[in-house]
């Protein structure tokens, strides 16, 4: 979740992510802080210090929040004199959201905003469609993976195409469970929620995509040595690149969804024939799931067995694309013509959920 403004007066834009959390001011420059979602059960200051001895929950999964009292909280930490030190009275907000969320989690996001937080304009914008908007697109398909769902997003002049979007609910936190479970079998466990943290970060440091898995694991991997909080060591060997491949083969956790290479060619498929060369020519990556080593390469050489042989395919992977969302988000709440798509407190209070349904895209 972020929070940016711009327009008059400034907006403020919290972008919902389910692990990660930029927050800023809409139109600022380029440094939105960068925090982990989560809530635990003490409120002392220097929590991550101490995460050893704390319970941590997330307010989210898969996209969706399943605590709104936790998100709550979170959204007020947000405006907190330790954040952006603001009123929330004082700006309207960008919400995002992925795709295909159900309505009722928007509606009671507005809820939240409108009747606790008494913000005087509300607009909620699709994640992948302001990722494209970083990149100074307005045409191409987004595939965004990040801690909670995957979605590819075709996207046409500015707009998403409600039928071709593609979701699956399969992305980093799911790699973060399955690589304990394989650091288990190599003799490793973490048990508390504290530890699955420790486990995340093991994730991002040292997981990589293999160009080809089956080559891989026929070879002995090199372990990297990794210095758990306590001090001690941690050798870790093929589930480096075992973890992240799920991503592309959710059926090695018995789930039988597709994996992102197919989400995304489904997607392209699902557009208007005219279209598919144009997608295929502007792929783009958005999400902290898509920083794995190796994922721009195994991607494009799991979507050329599946295209068309006469297609030329690119994959664009911006190297700020763990924040392509806020990024986007920024930039449309700080265009003037911006103005007349927010959902006014008025508007709100006289139309209820449908004043936002009716403005969202």
């Amino acid at each position: 979740m972020a929070l940016l403004p711009g327009a008059t007066p400034p907006c403020s834009t919290p972008v919902k992510s389910t692990c990660r959390a930029p927050q800023a001011h809409a139109g600022d420059g380029w440094s939105p802080g960068r925090r982990p979602l989560y809530r635990t059960e003490s409120r002392a200051s220097g929590l991550q210090e101490h995460r050893g001895l704390l319970a941590i929950r997330y307010p989210m999964e898969h996209g969706v929040v399943r605590d709104w009292n936790d998100m709550e909280r979170i959204w007020q930490y947000v405006y907190s004199k330790d954040q952006l030190q603001t009123f929330s009275e004082e700006h309207p907000v960008l919400l995002t959201e992925a795709p295909l969320n159900p309505s009722k989690n928007r509606e009671k996001a507005a809820e939240v905003f409108f009747e606790t937080f008494n913000v005087p304009a509300l607009f909620i914008s699709m994640q992948a469609v302001l990722s494209l908007y970083a990149t100074g697109r307005t045409t191409g398909v987004v595939l965004d993976s990040g801690d909670g769902v995957t979605h590819a997003v075709p996207v046409y002049e500015g707009f998403a195409m409600p039928h071709s979007i593609m979701r699956v609910d399969i992305a980093g936190r799911d790699v973060s469970r399955y690589l304990r479970l394989l650091l288990r079998k190599e003799g490793a466990d973490f048990h508390t929620s504290a530890e699955f943290e420790v486990v995340r970060t093991i994730k991002e440091r040292a997981c990589y995509l293999s160009i080809n898995p089956q080559k891989d694991e026929a070879l002995e991997t090199e372990k990297v040595q990794y210095t758990l909080p306590d001090g001690s060591t941690l050798n870790v060997g093929p589930a480096r690149f075992r973890a992240p491949e799920l991503l592309f083969q959710p059926d090695l956790i018995g789930d039988e969804s597709e994996g992102l290479h197919e989400v995304l060619v489904f997607a392209i498929h699902k557009s208007d024939m005219d279209l598919r060369r144009t997608l295929f020519a502007n792929i783009m990556l958005s999400g902290g799931s898509t920083l794995f080593k190796g994922f721009g390469d195994r991607l494009l050489s799991e979507v050329k067995k599946l295209a068309p042989k006469d297609v030329k395919i690119k994959i664009s992977a911006p190297q700020e694309r763990l924040y392509s969302t806020w990024i986007g988000g920024s930039i449309l709440a700080s265009l003037d013509t911006f103005k007349k798509m927010w959902v006014s407190k008025k508007e709100y209070e006289e139309d209820g959920s449908r004043a936002i349904h009716r403005k969202t895209f």
